[in-house]
């Protein structure tokens, strides 16, 4: 599916109530075209579309809230992402790159409040705030970045799936965030290819994401 065809899809096509009578593939789907479409609304600005696009994540991946919290919630992560730009504009060169180094530096802290917001209203530790906000730093200033994206999203699954102890690992080999958070920087990864081709590929990562999501829930 094409960057058009995501931004152009309407959202609000069936509510809660009818997830449990979709299938799981066809749910995951749905969740993970508008993952993307958060994204890509994102890059273009469209703010209210943005907060749609992540409000039909979040109405399912966390089913337990409300219609009005899971709207919160997704426009709090929106208000993460426009505090991130207004962060890093000073920054930004004429040649459009950034200047890193004292963006390493800047006061991030109004994107921390942003996503301490959206992980209260969710439910998870907020060191999905802080984990998050520095996994951004670091992909805007060198470094790292794919392990604290990882952390904060180990924190989102727990969530999602009420399960504090996830991943639930066998054996010797029980270290590392679990399955899910490493396919979701998989679709961090496709993100920054910005091609069509890219985008397509995410949202078939992100699909089997969801669907594992779903699955879990529903086998609780």
């Amino acid at each position: 599916m094409s960057s058009t065809q995501l931004t152009q899809k309407d959202a609000r096509t069936e509510t809660v109530a009818d997830a449990p009578d979709r299938s799981i593939d066809d749910l995951a789907e749905h969740m993970s075209e508008n993952i993307c479409k958060g994204f890509i609304t994102h890059d273009d600005r469209q703010r209210e579309a943005c907060i749609e696009a992540f409000f039909e994540v979040d109405r399912y991946q966390f089913p337990y809230l409300s219609e009005e919290e899971a709207y919160r919630a997704a426009t709090a992560y929106v208000d993460a992402l426009w505090a991130k730009d207004d962060v890093e504009e000073p920054y930004v060169k004429d040649d459009g790159s950034l200047d890193r180094d004292p963006l390493d530096d800047a006061d991030w802290s109004p994107v921390v409040d942003c996503l301490e917001r959206r992980a209260d209203i969710v439910g998870m530790s907020r060191e999905y705030a802080t984990a998050t906000t520095d996994g951004w730093r670091k992909h805007k200033t060198g470094g790292d970045y794919w392990t604290p994206h990882m952390r904060a999203q180990l924190h989102e699954v727990r969530a999602a799936l009420d399960a504090p102890e996830y991943p639930h690992k066998r054996g010797s080999s029980r270290h590392g965030l679990g399955p899910l958070p490493a396919r979701y920087l998989v679709g961090i990864e496709l993100h920054d290819m910005k091609s069509e081709e890219h985008w397509e590929e995410a949202v078939d990562v992100m699909q089997s994401y969801y669907a594992e999501l779903l699955r879990n829930q529903r086998d609780d």
